[in-house]
């Protein structure tokens, strides 16, 4: 009988692993395919007018708006891309360098930007001023090309008690708020460590959002205050968390690829899969770890509300009269809806 359970327990497992593998090519076939495309390079044209910030401004950046994802100046947004900045938004203030044109070789003013020499003008860096840029979300107007859709869309099967297995799998509190700037949820490192939620999305959106950020907490709660391993850089840590959510979304039988693929992409830097790639150890130990935590915890409360059920028959007027078997019955086709256990959809159910 042991041996007949042990050999029952590898078997699931290794079904599992082997689905999380399938998972995980289609991941990786849906990012290269946006990679292909016509829209990704119309994507990068729009992107590539987006200046490039220095390493200190970029830490100002996350500093003012940790959320932030594409920034440029007031005159920047109406110019180059149609949109204007809302009224009443507040900036975030950087750096700005101070160039000047300088003659001759007695001109000692900052350093020559151009690697020039000689007796001509030349660019020089004369200083620093304060400029303010906005990120995207404070803007409106012409659309900017996206990767994929903005937002899922839809329903999803026993949403509730998905929903009910990621907050008691998350070692932290999930919060629904209203997120300022556009973000639909985030993971806080800092103390009270939490995951909030936008309130108000669909119920697909919220549940990938809500896998989302559960692996961020789980993969990316260290190097905050020095205690364990650096974290990767934040293209690193979107890609495996949106990745995690692609594969226990599946799990649940939730198709999220017209999202996942593009934001995989997005945030691939180098714009290949090279991040994806030098992470499926990790993406697949998170997710395997989110799958068993939210199997137990859906299992344990299908469980207890077959028994409340049970109980709930038992004070009913007539219970009384009713046989065992009649009333083992009512609670079969009680509990029927909740009888499996979601499963990871072969390729005949996408």
């Amino acid at each position: 009988m042991a041996k007949g359970k042990a050999r029952g327990g590898a078997e699931a497992a290794a079904k599992r692993d082997e689905e999380l593998r399938r998972t995980m090519e289609r991941l990786e076939e849906g990012v290269r395919g946006v990679f292909e495309s016509a829209r990704y390079r119309r994507y990068l044209a729009v992107m590539s007018r987006f200046h490039s910030y220095s390493a200190n401004n970029c830490l100002l950046i996350a500093m003012q708006r940790p959320d932030a994802t594409l920034v440029a100046g007031y005159r920047a947004w109406q110019d180059k891309f149609g949109r204007q900045v809302r009224k009443g938004e507040r900036g975030m203030r950087i750096l700005s360098p101070v160039v000047v044109m300088v003659k001759g070789e007695g001109d000692d003013v900052g350093e020559a930007l151009d690697g020039s020499a000689g007796d001509g003008p030349r660019r020089r860096l004369a200083g620093f001023r304060l400029a303010t840029v906005f990120d995207v979300s404070q803007t409106e107007g012409r659309e900017l090309p996206a990767l994929g859709v903005d937002e899922l869309t839809g329903g999803v099967a026993r949403y509730e008690a998905a929903m009910r297995a990621v907050s008691e799998v998350s070692r932290y509190p999930v919060s629904f708020e209203d997120i300022p700037g556009g973000a639909k949820g985030f993971f806080s490192r800092s103390e009270p460590k939490r995951i909030v939620i936008q309130k108000g999305m669909s119920q697909a959106q919220t549940l990938k959002t809500a896998i989302h950020e559960l692996a961020h907490s789980v993969m990316h709660d260290s190097g905050s205050e020095g205690e364990g391993p650096a974290l990767p850089g934040r293209a690193t840590r979107e890609v495996q968390a949106e990745s995690v959510a692609f594969v226990v979304s599946s799990w649940l039988g939730l198709d999220t690829g017209d999202y996942s693929f593009g934001y995989v992409a997005g945030w691939s830097e180098g714009k290949n899969l090279s991040e994806l790639r030098a992470s499926l150890d990790e993406i697949r130990g998170a997710a395997h770890g989110i799958i068993g935590g939210m199997e137990q915890k859906m299992a344990e409360n299908r469980e207890t509300e077959g028994l409340e059920r049970v109980r709930a028959i038992e004070h009913e007027p007539d219970a009384a009269c009713r046989s065992l078997s009649e009333r083992a019955a009512i609670a079969r086709r009680a509990s029927a809806r909740d009888d499996r256990a979601p499963r990871l959809p072969d390729r005949s159910d996408r």
